[in-house]
């Protein structure tokens, strides 16, 4: 009797594809099949979007009804569907005209009643549909603000599917709501907050209360290892009794970092969108992330998974941020080693039966350890009784490997009295150090312009030798220490990349002797 067309947008990781979903009415008994690889959620949806037709006040065609999902091989999982396959049964049916829909991407989870509910992941779906040339989308109010990120789309946020219809009908006098004026001046309020690339101002983002790096006094060895990881986006070990300081520290390196640019913020926020853990009211996240998972964590929470959709873990979460883990001998070491991977690559790829998601994950990794199970100081004054197997053992738990990946190892050491009155009117505020971090970044983004990469952590070691080497005749001790067997290969690219970071804190156009003898240093955990 009647086809009718509408898209929306199946999301794989944070990846959209477009989807075409295809509603026909034909003479038979009345029915609803769905077709096109949905899932079990996707199968629900047929209840639900009859119910909310009928309580919307329309009409449900009394016909054989087959709702087709295109490509059939994409698959296609949750409520996301609910709103595109709506309108295109009301298409269908000739109650709403099908010349509205043109050039319209719909998303949204139906309610009973008609209300039309916030989704997931509209961020990069949004994204993705402007870059197939859709220049509208109608989403949920709650999904308003941050549909309204993308640029050159116009968002039409609809609080129910009796406001969509009249919307698509063009009755402006019946609407509940003015969705699209109200939308534009929602994008233009988000546009205006946008980051537009590294603070000059001096002030860099504010640093939460109460997390001042003023606070940790003495461990100045720490606080250089720590600034060097802020500057350069390297890993961190820290490795010191209880009460040391290790927490402390790993909690104020947020507090140092810079902004997200642009770009960066709107990937962040699309990971955070996915995973649904984006704040409410809070469109757009421009602050680094923090993520400290328990110890408990399994392997799909830290890396991602999940047996139907799959959702990105704490290693993602942390995109651009730090990613702390906290006692980290006591995480099971399957989880500690499946980091591997996310730490060379930049990125975390979840494959399942017939798809493959791929999450962004270039973080810094902050690992926190005791020196021995027992937590206590070294020394016979202190109380620990574990014996030197022990000690290797549970510190064996971090496999090589992983620790080869870490740039910076610091040892701390308990803080004495006398280091602390010393330090107490000499310790550096967060805002300090924070300055010094930007402006090494700055000095770094201006050498690496044009090329991909933003950090020197992120720079490939051949391009490393063969574009920014270090002062002739200044690796002569990394080159000793290769040969002796204390540095792996891996640990020499990193050692240069660590050794340009310290130069960019200097001011220094290169880094020489000096900066690689630290870098080296930092990298083996003794001082140099």
């Amino acid at each position: 009797m009647a086809l009718a067309r509408t898209h929306s947008v199946a999301l794989i990781g944070i990846t959209g594809h477009v989807v075409e979903v295809e509603a026909d009415i034909a003479n038979g008994l009345p029915a609803t099949i769905m077709v096109g690889l949905p899932d079990t959620a996707l199968r629900e949806a047929r209840d639900r979007i009859r119910a909310a037709i009928v309580n919307s006040g329309q009409t449900w065609p009394p016909h054989k009804i087959t709702v087709g999902l295109s490509p059939a091989s994409l698959p296609k999982r949750g409520s996301w569907f609910d709103l595109a396959i709506a309108i295109g049964v009301l298409a269908a049916a000739a109650q709403v005209p099908r010349t509205a829909l043109d050039g319209v991407m719909f998303f949204g989870e139906l309610g009973l009643d008609g209300r039309l509910r916030r989704v997931n992941g509209v961020l990069p779906a949004v994204a993705a549909a402007a870059q197939h040339g859709f220049t509208r989308v109608m989403v949920a109010e709650e999904n308003a603000a941050e549909a309204a990120l993308v640029p050159g789309v116009r968002v039409i946020a609809a609080p129910t599917l009796a406001a969509a219809v009249d919307w698509l009908c063009e009755t402006p006098g019946q609407r509940a709501v003015s969705p699209a004026a109200e939308c534009k001046g929602r994008q233009d309020s988000v546009a205006n907050n946008l980051p537009n690339g590294p603070d000059t101002t001096g002030q860099g983002h504010p640093v939460p209360a109460g997390a001042d790096l003023a606070e940790l006094l003495g461990q100045s060895l720490a606080r250089h290892g720590a600034e060097v990881c802020a500057a350069g986006g390297h890993h961190l070990s820290l490795l010191g009794p209880p009460g040391a300081g290790k927490t402390m520290l790993a909690e104020r390196i947020p507090g140092i970092l810079p902004r997200l640019d642009a770009d960066a913020a709107l990937e962040v926020t699309s990971i955070h969108s996915v995973a649904g853990t984006l704040p409410e009211k809070v469109p757009l996240l421009t602050d680094p992330p923090f993520l400290a998972p328990h110890h408990t964590a399994t392997k799909a929470a830290i890396v991602g998974g999940g047996s139907g959709i799959i959702r990105p873990g704490s290693a993602s979460l942390a995109h651009r941020g730090v990613l702390f883990l906290d006692e980290a001998p006591e995480f099971a070491r399957d989880v500690l080693d499946a980091l591997r991977q996310p730490l060379e690559a930049g990125e975390v790829v979840v494959a399942r039966s017939g798809v493959a998601a791929r999450f962004p994950a270039r973080f810094t990794l902050i690992l926190a350890a005791n020196p021995c199970p027992c937590a206590r100081a070294a020394g016979p004054a202190e109380g620990c009784s574990c014996s030197p197997h022990a000690r290797r053992r549970y510190l064996g738990r971090i496999s090589g490997p992983l620790l080869d990946r870490v740039d910076v190892k610091i040892e701390l050491e308990p803080v004495s009295r006398k280091e602390l009155l010393n330090d107490r009117n000499f310790a550096e505020s967060s805002q300090t150090v924070a300055l010094r971090v930007r402006q090494a970044r700055e000095r770094a983004a201006y050498r690496l312009r044009g090329t991909p990469w933003r950090l020197n952590a992120e720079i490939p070691g051949s391009e490393l030798r063969r574009t920014w080497p270090p002062e002739p005749g200044s690796l002569q001790v990394v080159e000793r220490s290769l040969e002796r067997g204390q540095i792996s290969a891996r640990g020499v690219v990193k050692v240069i990349r660590v050794a340009w970071t310290i130069a960019d804190l200097a001011g220094r156009a290169r880094p020489g002797r000096a900066e690689c003898d630290s870098a080296l240093g930092l990298w083996l955990g003794v001082q140099r």
